[in-house]
């Protein structure tokens, strides 16, 4: 008998094996309190660039350091919040690795809703997570309109730019925002102010800039992007009284005034004859230029294109180059209204300004020139070496301690003068920047800097080699109606009189040659 034998009976195929507990997706381990608290920091981040964006893009006129905020210090926070998220996943991932997280129930993170501790535990985390949101956009908000003010330009931000906000705070525009002026319209303005807010940024931090900070005059905007947004240059001014008002550096302070009329005229046929100061502004004539040097002091050339579109060439007789060699600027308001908001005053204009103001009493002998020699730091021995102020406090101390020896008298008014000549050397006087009158000139007028005679020294010869630039007297742009003091000014000449000086009979137009904003007057 044969054996009988049963049929086998084909295997089951084996069930797939379970993926170990705890670790059938990699994202579970995310779900621990660390890479969620940065999952809503990134968030929060986010929603702040989303944000600070929009009220940028649509803000009615561009805020430079808002490309700081949207694009610097939110995707710090975005960063910030992503690594603190991936450091929660690694730590997770070890623990899985390590056996320490059999299941999902032993993950950090394990929310159980049927236990009133988890619920708990899971709204308090919602609501700190939208609350963190709602004060993201409020701190947004409240950041946008912080970043518009002008304290925030000079004191938080633009800190190596103190010189120019002090200045700023004391001049004719300090009620303007300094992004009406510093922040182009458009969009390439918009992309070059945010690209040189980083720039900016950089070198701030990392202290690298230039002392003195000087404009490069190749980026800066013409005036009738910033100037003629509020000032019109059609308007005929016509003419304008002026009174200066100095006092000598002798013993008396001896008052000396200069009571004017200034021909401002203007530009435009319409509105007026184009005559005076103005006519320089591009509206019947256009007036071009070359300049050898940053400050645009050396200006060797100039073309003017009147009204019939006559066209004529001035130039020095050492200026033998090409014009086609140099960059030809168009002139505008800014080439010699060139510190209308950033305006550092001379040590003897401040002085004057401040004793015809009263707040230096000029009853006190010699004030006038003690007071300038302190701000200078020539308060060595006569004939020595001027003595440099190393910081604002080094400054003030030796300035005080040189008058108060040179005025021994304790009264209250040689206490109100040490006072403004601090609060003075304070305003225009920046030694850790380096920066006073001396590199940052005014163009305005023409007795402590070259200003007007820059073009008007009677040397620019047109190219018949005779006639020269108009304006090489006295009387073209201003008429002196007064000068001098007492009964002096009560000697008005509505025609105009020849200027006398008040010590010599030099009269030669180029003043800055003698008052360069020091030398004792």
């Amino acid at each position: 008998m044969s054996e009988e034998t049963t049929p086998a009976t084909p295997a089951t195929p084996a069930a797939p094996a379970a993926p170990a507990a705890g670790s059938s997706t990699r994202l579970s381990r995310l779900r621990n309190w660390l890479s969620l608290s940065g999952m809503v920091l990134a968030l929060a981040a986010f929603f702040a660039f989303l944000m600070l964006f929009g009220m940028d893009f649509f803000a009615a006129h561009a805020n430079p350091y808002m490309g700081i905020l949207a694009y610097v210090v939110a995707p710090m926070f975005l960063i910030a919040g992503l690594l603190i998220t991936l450091v929660g996943y690694i730590l997770e991932n070890r623990r899985v690795r390590k056996g320490l997280a059999d299941d999902d129930s032993h993950l950090i993170l394990h929310v159980n809703l049927a236990r009133k501790r988890d619920r708990r535990l899971l709204v308090g985390f919602v609501g700190g997570s939208l609350g963190f949101l709602f004060l993201t956009a409020l701190g947004s908000y409240q950041t946008y309109h912080m970043t518009e003010t002008n304290s925030f330009c000079g004191k938080t931000c633009h800190t190596s730019m103190d010189p120019q906000f002090r200045a700023y705070e004391h001049s004719a525009h300090a009620r303007v925002a300094c992004v009406s002026c510093h922040v182009g319209p458009g969009a390439a303005a918009y992309i070059r102010t945010k690209i040189s807010g980083v720039r900016q940024l950089y070198h701030t931090v990392a202290g690298d800039f230039n002392r003195p900070i000087r404009l490069h005059n190749v980026n800066q905007r013409p005036a009738q992007e910033t100037c003629q947004s509020c000032h019109w240059s059609q308007k005929h001014t016509g003419d304008l009284q002026k009174t200066y008002k100095h006092f000598l550096a002798d013993e008396t302070n001896t008052p000396f005034t200069v009571a004017m009329i200034l021909k401002v005229g203007g530009s435009d046929p319409i509105r007026g004859p184009v005559a005076g100061i103005h006519s320089h502004m591009n509206v019947a004539n256009t007036i071009e230029f070359i300049a050898l040097d940053d400050d645009r002091l050396n200006i060797p050339w100039v073309r003017v294109t009147d009204i019939n579109n006559k066209v004529t060439e001035y130039r020095t007789a050492e200026f033998k180059d090409d014009p086609a060699k140099h960059p030809i600027r168009r002139m505008d308001c800014m080439d010699c209204h060139n510190r209308p908001s950033h305006k550092f005053m001379t040590p003897n204009a401040a002085v004057d300004q401040s004793m015809a103001f009263g707040r230096i009493d000029p009853g006190i002998p010699w004030a006038k020139a003690k007071v300038v020699k302190a701000l200078t730091g020539k308060i060595g021995a006569e004939g020595g070496p001027t003595v440099t102020y190393r910081t604002r406090e080094d400054a003030e101390s030796k300035i005080e301690q040189y008058l108060r020896q040179e005025f021994p008298d304790n009264e209250p008014r040689i206490d109100a003068l040490i006072a403004e000549a601090k609060a003075i050397y304070k305003i225009n006087f920046f030694p850790e920047m380096k920066a006073d009158w001396r590199v940052h000139p005014d163009h305005i007028g023409h007795k402590d800097t070259p200003g007007c005679f820059r073009c008007h020294d009677g040397k620019h010869l047109a190219s018949d080699g005779k006639s020269s630039i108009k304006g090489s007297d006295c009387n073209a742009c201003h008429l002196i109606v007064a000068q001098g003091a007492g009964k002096d000014l009560e000697k008005i000449n509505p025609q105009g009189t020849a200027f006398f000086h008040i010590d010599s009979e030099n009269s030669d137009p180029t003043c800055a040659e003698c008052h360069n904003g020091q030398t004792q007057e």
